[in-house]
């Protein structure tokens, strides 16, 4: 997942902390400090190569960054600007931290409003425990919250006149078609977001990632890097499967439930078995997961690393509530509606520059009109086979 934007980042005026109150101005200055430094630590990534102490694999992934930067904007007609022509270091694990919430009995996700980028269902820390306490706040007000990591975010081109967001440390170890992938969605929210509506904005980088990534890959990768991609793609999806069914379990009973309301312990027992089956699933997941790359787990290094990977993922389920599949729902409803309309642009034709431009195009449109009807065009793109998106009627 990742941060559309910190509004502190964007709202880094005086102007903007005059018109916050008092509480909102901490929450801004810790916004515009963390970015501040940041932007700080970046340097341009000519100058790290000239650096002899430099690692080759990094060496190596900021050299292939280069690659990437230039095939987004010649070949998938992303912005071509500041943005990613810079690596800064950073000394955590995540850039920063988002904090989400929901009812206990709803999977409608809280808003948090700003100035410039309008409500959004996220809330973002440079300090996780920044995070934390609002995820206190939140609880307090009888909510479910989640605090996950987020390892990079855009600042939606706001700031490409101060060098634009960096590639960060928190990502350019990953593999290659992730990393692409990350690169390529982040590029697109520079291209294309719409004022309170996470869902459209999170969709559409999301869907320019799922398609862009193989085509990268396929040109530029080795036969081994594409194997990797396309193993780790097809467990993404058995993982989305899980969660999608499981989402779309717990709104099913929420929907019951506000329209024939249930005895608040019923209510509690039947959530409490969706969530043991969905744990019950991704622990045989998991074992299968594991299995299969135990024979790839050759040096202490690697199996670190991995198990490190695979604790991220142990510790969302062990927590997971209606906030943490509310927030997942923001990422991935409208992929399918969306990669049809490509599919449709693009017929049997070679993806070109020309094409994404109109693909981009017909999604200004889509953005341009009232919500409503934005949600009732995307409604009308799912294949017939397909499972209806949680936000379709």
């Amino acid at each position: 997942m990742s941060v559309v934007s910190l509004t502190a980042a964007l709202g880094i005026s005086s102007v903007i902390l005059g018109l916050a109150g008092c509480s909102s101005a901490g929450y801004y200055w810790q916004g515009f400090k963390g970015q501040m430094q940041i932007m700080q630590a970046a340097k341009p990534i000519d100058d790290w190569l000239t650096d002899e102490a430099l690692s080759p694999a990094l060496r190596q992934r900021l050299q292939t960054a280069q690659q990437m930067r230039r095939f987004a904007s010649q070949q998938l007609a992303l912005p071509d600007n500041a943005s990613y022509t810079r690596f800064a270091q950073l000394q955590r694990p995540f850039a920063v931290w988002n904090v989400v919430a929901a009812p206990p009995y709803s999977l409608a996700m809280h808003q948090w409003c700003f100035p410039i980028t309008g409500c959004i269902a996220y809330r973002g820390y440079f300090a996780k425990g920044d995070a934390q306490t609002e995820a206190s706040a939140m609880q307090a007000q009888g909510l479910e919250t989640s605090v996950y990591g987020v390892p990079a975010y855009s600042t939606l081109g706001y700031l490409n006149w101060l060098g634009g967001d960096p590639l960060l440390s928190t990502f350019t170890h990953w593999q290659e078609g992730d990393f692409a992938g990350l690169l390529f969605h982040e590029l697109a929210h520079q291209l294309l977001y719409v004022k309170n509506d996470s869902a459209f904005n999170e969709s559409f980088a999301s869907t320019v990632e799922r398609i862009a990534t193989p085509l990268w890959l396929q040109t530029h990768a080795s036969a081994a890097t594409q194997k990797r991609w396309h193993l780790g793609l097809q467990r993404r999806s058995l993982w989305q499967q899980l969660t999608r069914e499981t989402r779309q379990r717990l709104q099913s009973i929420y929907e019951s439930n506000r329209t024939q309301p249930l005895d608040e312990q019923a209510l509690i027992a039947i959530k409490t078995r969706v969530f043991a089956d969905f744990r019950a699933s991704y622990a045989q997941l998991r074992a299968q997961w594991l299995a299969a790359d135990e024979p790839l787990l050759t040096t202490p290094a690697l199996r670190e690393q991995y198990l490190q990977r695979l604790a991220q993922t142990d510790d969302w389920v062990a927590n997971a509530n209606n906030a943490s599949f509310g927030a997942l729902s923001t990422y991935d409803d409208w992929i399918p509606a969306m990669t049809h309309w490509w599919q449709q642009l693009r017929g049997n034709d070679p993806a070109t520059p020309e094409t994404w431009q109109r693909f981009y195009a017909q999604m200004r449109d889509l953005a341009e009109l009232p919500a409503d009807e934005r949600r009732q065009r995307l409604c009308a793109q799912w294949d017939e086979t397909a499972t209806a998106a949680a936000l379709c009627p």
